[in-house]
């Protein structure tokens, strides 16, 4: 295996890894939360910490990847990760889990930050871009996961067993690849290291928004797509769930024929016929507002936006003036943010109004994404 395909595995079997670990702990939720006898209310406290574990470890993982080696910070974060997965089974009481999901988001968080540094360093040296399918990979873990963890509670294996194995594997996983990944190309604006902590330069400032558009309109996918079709459009349960579904699968394949359409047409023509696409799309979908109609809406969303969130990290990590570490991170603590506190707001505003409005804001949003298409331009990669 020549070195340019071993790295690029390395970096790919990582955002594997990365999707299906986290896709463990999501599939048992109602598990390990019935086992608690815990409310809505507390396993709302403790998902927020695991939240809060992720936004503690953006900043340390940009002053890591900048000081030591994104491929270092990924094997650190990585086994953080995957060792603190069974802890969360073993937690006795609330108290215990929401310690747990610290730590656990602190892994996760990390290994997001230095899993796509690493991968803007694997871009360049294969010379083409590849961080859409290095989250095509992601996605392909995270289902892979939610299908392991639905056929384990279906045939009712312990968690602590599902758990351990799922920790087992990654781990040897992580540790078998990680020699394969690679060293960091000196870095000319080193010099801006110290400053990982500051607030980041207006150069950032429209990546990050761009990452926010994107971020905030996913997680309202997430979150409410499915909530739509059962309420707005009285549709079965079984039917509402196929709208996160259709959102998923087109995402997916866009993000793994994503580099092939970015060495055609470069990252900001893509960027913008994404969020042309999305916005149109989910438009006729609300305008004719039939189930069938709304699917083939959300799917557009997915499709379109799939390439958006990957190559926002990719023009952080080649952003002239900015190290990698302190980029990437910065634009990672934005987008977080907004997927985290974007689909709560989004119901606020469908509380006063109504699902259907709400969902016009993410059409606003893909609009946006398409405004903002020119603040991708460094993860063009020409050779």
């Amino acid at each position: 295996m020549s070195t340019q395909r071993s790295a690029w595995f390395a970096i790919a079997a990582v955002f594997f890894v990365n999707g299906v670990t986290l896709a463990t702990w999501i599939s048992r939720i109602p598990t390990l939360t019935e086992r608690l006898q815990l409310g809505p209310g507390q396993v709302g406290l403790a998902l927020m910490a695991l939240a809060a574990g992720a936004l503690i470890a953006f900043p340390i993982t940009g002053r890591l990847v900048d000081t030591r080696s994104s491929a270092f910070t990924v094997l650190f974060f990585g086994l953080i990760m995957v060792l603190s997965l069974p802890i969360l089974v073993i937690a006795p009481h609330l108290l215990m889990l929401i310690l747990a999901l610290l730590l656990f988001g602190f892994g996760n968080g990390g290994m997001d930050v230095s899993m796509n540094a690493q991968g803007v360093q694997v871009e360049r040296f294969v010379g083409r871009s590849i961080i859409n399918s290095l989250h095509g990979c992601f996605s392909l873990g995270a289902f892979t996961g939610a299908a392991i963890g639905a056929g384990v509670a279906q045939l009712e294996v312990p968690p602590l067993v599902h758990f351990l194995g799922v920790s087992v594997v990654g781990l040897a996983g992580i540790w078998w690849i990680h020699r394969w990944l690679i060293p960091d190309a000196k870095d000319p604006r080193q010099s801006d290291r110290a400053a990982t902590f500051a607030v980041p330069p207006r150069s950032l400032w429209l990546l990050g928004a761009l990452a926010l558009c994107t971020s905030v309109a996913e997680g309202a996918m997430a979150d409410w797509s499915g909530l739509y079709l059962r309420d707005a459009l009285g549709t079965s349960a079984g039917f509402a769930a196929l709208g996160f579904a259709a959102f998923s699968v087109a995402m997916l394949v866009g993000r793994f024929t994503g580099d092939a359409l970015v060495r055609r047409f470069g990252a900001p023509r893509l960027v913008r016929a994404g969020g042309v696409l999305a916005a149109l799309g989910l438009s006729l979908a609300l305008i004719i507002n039939q189930p069938g109609v709304m699917l083939l809406g959300f799917a557009a969303v997915g499709l379109g936006l799939s390439i958006v969130y990957p190559l926002v990290f990719s023009a952080a990590g080649n952003h002239p003036t900015v190290t990698a570490g302190r980029a990437v991170a910065s634009v990672a603590t934005v987008g977080y943010t907004g997927f985290l506190a974007g689909p709560p707001i989004l119901g606020w505003l469908a509380e006063l109004t109504s699902l259907r409005l709400m969902m016009g804001v993410i059409i606003l949003l893909a609009a946006l994404t398409a405004a903002l298409a020119g603040a991708t331009r460094s993860a063009q990669i020409d050779h």
